[in-house]
């Protein structure tokens, strides 16, 4: 009986702490859940430094080169595509066969009509004092005289002819109008001429000279003006300075973009047809601006993250324009003062709650023009 008394109190205890074991944990507010992340406001920037822009490269004058007589075979081409050619120069010789068969009747003729004209103006001038003197009849007087006129006009024109075949005859070599680079070649040996025609035999872009014609927006184009410099990137890589030469006097009514030609150095690097990057200095403005690291890109374009009154976030698509300095330009999206998540890695989902820490605008930088 003692012994079962004694039992009862430590039954007791090892119930009452048996229970204080499974006692429930308390719930966790959401709150407390919430992760602290850094963000920014969304703020105009001073854009100090570089504007760029994208083009083709095109020859500053193209120059077309036909043959200029009709129906002579071409016998040789002497240049390729890539050739540098002087003025003058001759880059295709035609076959002077028919030519020489033409040359030799025309001077035969020429020689010929030469004779007779002298024949008759010997004969008029037996006349010439003999009006009047009852001779010779004031009729045959008259004659002779119109015979040697005649036969003069027919030797001239027969010295035209030959003229105009030893002009025709000089012709059979196709020469370069201007120096330059071969561009382009289409004819071939056994073609035969003709003096117009859908294609040239060559283009040629004079001196060499290739141009950046690069496209920019109808408010960056007001940036710009002749003589500013700029750096060019070729498509292999190399930069080389330039300098605008033109800036479009128009816009382009469907892609609302004008024109900026840049004159570039000749070098064998820079090929026509090719593409370039132009980044041009002492470009200025003001840009609503966010930091590189608050843009994040998906299926569905570039985004923000907006943190709103609650401190809950959600996604918000945005258009970047100009970037550099660790900022990118934001063409459409936000307006001013809205507050962002700064590093876009965070893994946030719309409508999570965060903590805000280091709310402020962001600091001045030099923004480089790159577009997306």
């Amino acid at each position: 009986m003692t012994r079962s008394l004694t039992l009862l109190p430590l039954m007791a205890v090892l119930t009452l702490a048996l229970a204080g074991c499974h006692k429930p944990k308390p719930k966790t507010s959401e709150a407390a859940l919430a992760r602290a992340v850094r963000v920014v406001q969304i703020a105009p920037q001073p854009i100090t430094g570089a504007l760029a822009a994208s083009g083709d490269l095109t020859p500053r004058e193209e120059a077309a080169v036909f043959a200029e007589v009709s129906g002579f075979r071409v016998s040789r081409v002497l240049v390729d595509v890539g050739d540098t050619v002087k003025k003058g120069q001759t880059l295709v010789e035609l076959d002077p066969a028919m030519i020489q068969a033409q040359l030799a009747q025309a001077q035969a003729q020429a020689a010929q009509a030469e004779a007779n004209a002298l024949q008759a103006e010997d004969q008029s001038a037996r006349v010439k004092d003999l009006d009047d003197k009852g001779v010779l009849s004031q009729e045959a007087i008259d004659q002779r005289r119109f015979q040697a006129r005649g036969a003069r006009a027919t030797a001239n024109a027969q010295a035209a002819a030959l003229k105009d075949v030893r002009t025709r005859a000089n012709k059979l070599a196709v020469t370069a109008p201007v120096s330059g680079v071969v561009l382009e070649r289409t004819v071939r040996p056994g073609d035969m001429s003709a003096t117009s025609g859908p294609t040239p035999w060559f283009r040629l872009a004079r001196d060499g000279e290739v141009e950046l014609a690069a496209q920019l927006s109808e408010n960056d184009l007001a940036k710009i003006r002749p003589g500013q410099h700029a750096q060019v990137t070729l498509p292999a890589g190399t930069t080389v300075n330039g300098v605008v030469r033109l800036v479009s006097p128009q816009i382009d009514p469907q892609t609302k973009l004008g024109v900026v030609r840049i004159h570039l150095p000749v070098t064998r690097d820079i090929r026509a047809g090719g593409f370039g990057r132009a980044v041009f200095s002492e470009v200025s403005g003001m840009a609503l601006a966010a930091p590189e690291t608050a843009v994040r890109y998906d299926a569905d374009g570039a985004a923000v993250m907006v943190v709103g009154a609650d401190n809950r976030v959600h996604r918000a698509l945005v258009q970047t324009g100009q970037r550099g300095g660790g900022l990118v330009q934001l063409i459409k999206g936000p307006p001013s003062g809205t507050r962002i998540v700064q590093n876009a890695a965070a893994f946030l989902l719309d409508g999570d709650l965060i903590k805000p820490s280091d709310v402020g605008t962001m600091a001045p930088a030099t923004v480089e023009a790159a577009r997306r």
